[in-house]
């Protein structure tokens, strides 16, 4: 394993309610903010996420909400944080490797988005559609900031993450690895309806919004696709076009 990827601080119920659910990492603490209802019954809840926490054996404390609200780094922590190892990276060469009765790689690979609901939106999405690993670039990018992981909603204790050099040198690794390389591109000729894949090792690479996939990493790209649009609006946000692809790479899979 590489170094972690972050993620000490995780924050928003769902959030915490994976962290624990997952098991992957160990949790130091968790907090709860005076004064909230702890909805025991309720899946999610607070009185849920402190069951869960003493189960694994976590120290739980009520600290005074204002506190919690101001060692929190998102906006609306929803009445928990709790403390944790940093998420360990997965490499590059792990994600690609194929193995035996498992379903083939379907990676998502993110080319210098930098904002970190889009990021964590994303990632919610790619484990959501079954992806098997994301990609993150070390520069330029947003990684597992608190706003990340609570955007995500859990979805990065279960979707393995590697962090490389460049999004550019990991392509040229995919093609070594015959995995097929897809960019999202609005000038694009293809259509993303008409990808003829369907079970074969794929990843699909998106770019920042407003600049779009890098030249270079456009250029290495096997193919290059479009989402049809209908309305008057130049470009879909980076996260609604980011799902609409990964659900029809999973479509197609099926």
């Amino acid at each position: 394993m590489t170094p972690g990827l972050g993620g000490e601080q995780i924050e928003g119920r769902r959030a915490v309610r994976e962290l624990l659910v997952a098991n992957r990492r160990p949790v130091r603490e968790l907090w709860i903010g005076e004064g909230q209802d702890p909805g025991q019954d309720q899946a999610g809840g607070l009185g849920d996420i402190a069951a869960l926490a003493a189960n694994r054996g976590v120290p739980v404390r009520t600290v005074p909400r204002d506190r919690l609200i101001a060692t929190a780094k998102t906006d609306a922590p929803q009445g928990v944080l709790a403390f944790a190892r940093p998420l360990p990276a997965a490499s590059l060469e792990e994600l690609v490797k194929a193995r035996p009765g498992l379903a083939n790689p379907f990676l998502l690979l993110l080319d210098g988005v930098t904002d970190p609901g889009n990021v964590g939106a994303l990632l919610r999405t790619a484990e959501c559609a079954g992806a098997t690993g994301a990609v993150l670039p070390r520069h330029r990018a947003a990684h597992v900031t608190p706003a990340v992981a609570k955007a995500a909603a859990g979805a990065i204790e279960h979707l393995p993450i590697a962090v490389v050099a460049g999004i550019a040198s990991a392509l040229r690794t995919l093609a070594s690895a015959d995995v097929w390389t897809v960019g999202l591109d609005p000038d694009a000729r293809a259509s993303l309806w008409e990808l003829g894949l369907a079970s074969e090792p794929i990843a699909l690479v998106l770019g920042a919004e407003g600049r779009g996939l890098s030249r270079l990493v456009r250029e290495r790209c096997d193919s290059l696709v479009a989402i049809p649009q209908k309305g008057a609006t130049a470009s879909l946000n980076v996260a609604a076009a980011g799902a609409l692809a990964c659900f029809e790479v999973a479509r197609r899979r099926e």
